[in-house]
């Protein structure tokens, strides 16, 4: 146990028990344990492999390359259909925990056997995203702008490009370009 993970386990209230039973679960497979965007991350030979989390809801541990393990009971889900590689195995009470622990630990070893053997999650790339009208006009208008975006990583162009597109309303598109394009000037992401 790592005492710069405790905080998040200290202050849990709704999901403690069961996050707590999580954490003895991951750490009896032999993973690190780390801090990483404020929650309990397990690392293997220093690369991030599972995460606990909690939501309202539920509370989970995500695979970060979750898509590339063998899922035959279904119990991995793939938390919106823009998330490529992480899928999350969720809990709704301590029982539940319980009764998967034997399938949540035959996970965390094949999500060590992935890591072990190099594989990757072959994501989509950004050129096969569609780019909403308004900004792609934006794009043709102003080279500059065209520039600095073709000059952001793939995430940020993506992360872009899902925001954009999400608003249903034209005006609501617009406003949300005009808004981010100092950003994307600056080569900074959506939630830089």
């Amino acid at each position: 146990m790592n005492p710069k993970v405790d905080f998040f386990f200290d202050k849990a209230t709704t999901w403690k028990k069961e996050v707590e039973q999580l954490r003895s679960i991951i750490l009896d497979c032999g993973l690190t344990e780390e801090l990483k965007w404020g929650c309990p991350c397990y690392t293997h030979n220093n690369t991030n492999l599972v995460l606990i989390h909690s939501f309202k809801e539920y509370c989970a541990v995500l695979f970060f390359k979750g898509a590339l393990l063998n899922d035959p009971k279904g119990l991995l889900i793939q938390q919106s259909q823009n998330v490529q590689s992480a899928r999350q195995m969720r809990f709704t009470d301590l029982k539940e925990i319980v009764k998967q622990q034997r399938n949540l630990k035959a996970y965390i070893y094949e999500a060590i056997e992935v890591e072990n053997a190099g594989l990757k999650v072959t994501l989509k790339k950004t050129s096969e995203y569609s780019i909403p009208e308004e900004f792609q006009k934006r794009l043709n208008k102003k080279a500059a702008l065209k520039k600095a975006f073709e000059a952001l990583t793939p995430g940020r162009q993506r992360a872009y490009l899902l925001y954009f597109s999400s608003a249903k309303q034209q005006k609501t598109r617009e406003d949300r370009i005009e808004k981010y394009i100092p950003l994307i000037m600056d080569g900074k992401g959506l939630n830089d």
